[in-house]
């Protein structure tokens, strides 16, 4: 299993209707996500700062699903509340991992 972990911006005043639907996310897009190969996803929230941790069988796992179908559906509802880049794709970067502590406990 590969971690992976990325830091995302939310337009101010965006924290509540995020937290919301993902809240309510839905049955089709969590079975995508499965279907892609993505094990687990956690999101933590530093409000305006996302970070999101995952648990992905592949390198591509993530690219898989940021262009299914049901994830761009979802990327409508999402994109007026996140920050994007000069680019236009939503301000993330990748977050390394430098240390990694599984105990027995």
């Amino acid at each position: 299993m590969i971690r992976k972990a990325f830091m995302m911006r939310l337009q101010p005043g965006g924290l509540a209707m995020y937290k919301k639907y993902h809240d309510e996310v839905w049955p089709e897009l969590v079975a995508e996500i499965e279907r892609q190969g993505i094990a687990k996803i956690t999101i933590f929230e530093n409000d305006p700062i996302l970070f999101m941790y995952s648990e992905i069988n592949d390198l591509e796992s993530w690219n898989r699903l940021w262009h299914s179908e049901i994830h761009e559906k979802w990327g409508e509802i999402m994109n007026p509340y996140m920050e994007f880049n000069l680019e236009g794709l939503v301000d993330a970067k990748e977050v390394r991992e430098i240390f990694h502590l599984q105990t027995k406990a």
